[in-house]
């Protein structure tokens, strides 16, 4: 009879302790994070985010619309590492009264290096 009890005893425990998920579905499994994204020409990565972006839709390379064009843009602001934090955070932060009474609207959801691959492009259509 102590037999029967130890026995299933150890069953119990081993089969408890079972590595594994062993049907459990509540077990969250990790993902491994995808490599950073290499970036060879920050001027086409900016190109290609403004492309993919709703900055189109008011502003365009070489005529005002409700925004200035990014020449107008260009010839503003010297294209150096200072002008391009500025316009980073520009447009991240959204911006008002320096090109008229219509402000940009903040894009808070783009990455500070995203944002100056835009300003460095913007900055390059001189």
């Amino acid at each position: 009879m102590k037999t029967i009890i130890i026995a299933t005893i150890l069953m119990a425990i081993f089969s408890c302790s079972k590595s594994g998920n062993s049907g459990n579905k509540d077990v969250l499994v990790s993902e491994p994070e995808p490599a950073p994204k290499v970036v060879t020409d920050p001027i086409a990565e900016g190109q290609s985010l403004i492309e993919g972006s709703d900055c189109l839709g008011c502003h365009k390379l070489d005529e005002k619309m409700i925004g200035p064009s990014y020449k107008e843009v260009a010839e503003k602001y010297e294209n150096t590492p200072e002008n391009v934090e500025v316009l980073a955070d520009k447009i991240i932060k959204g911006s008002s009264g320096v090109w008229g009474d219509v402000p940009m609207p903040a894009h808070n959801g783009l990455s500070k290096e995203n944002a100056k691959f835009m300003a460095q492009y913007i900055l390059s259509s001189k």
